[in-house]
């Protein structure tokens, strides 16, 4: 064995970066690199319309007629919000009912008004 050899194998130097030139011409070349991509995507939709036939969409719209309403479920439908915001209060304050008291009476005069007994 030769003398300074130590019969292992060394790895080679590490490769030295080279300057990248050419910044404004990398840029460009993407550019354009985009364009073609587009451009190709765009002739293989024709070349797929030629063979398949022209795409088309058909957006349907669904109208539902609904039943009359009853006059007492109106006047139910006018105190939901009553009804909603007081129970929201009642939520909101559950120790506290006492805050409640004018989602009640707002409940309370709905329901008067449109004949509805008041559950309370």
């Amino acid at each position: 064995m030769p003398r300074g050899s130590s019969g292992v194998n060394r790895a080679p130097p590490p490769a030295t970066a080279q300057p990248s030139g050419g910044g404004i011409f990398r840029n460009i070349r993407s550019i354009v690199d985009g364009f073609a991509f587009g451009a190709g995507n765009t002739v293989s939709h024709r070349v797929v319309d030629s063979v398949m036939g022209p795409r088309t969409f058909k957006h349907e719209t669904v109208v539902s007629q609904a039943a009359p309403a009853s006059p007492v479920a109106t006047s139910m439908s006018a105190c939901d919000i009553h009804s909603k915001a007081f129970q929201d209060c009642v939520n909101h304050f559950g120790s506290d009912i006492s805050k409640c008291q004018f989602y009640m009476d707002m409940l309370s005069e709905c329901k008067k008004n449109s004949g509805s007994v008041v559950a309370a």
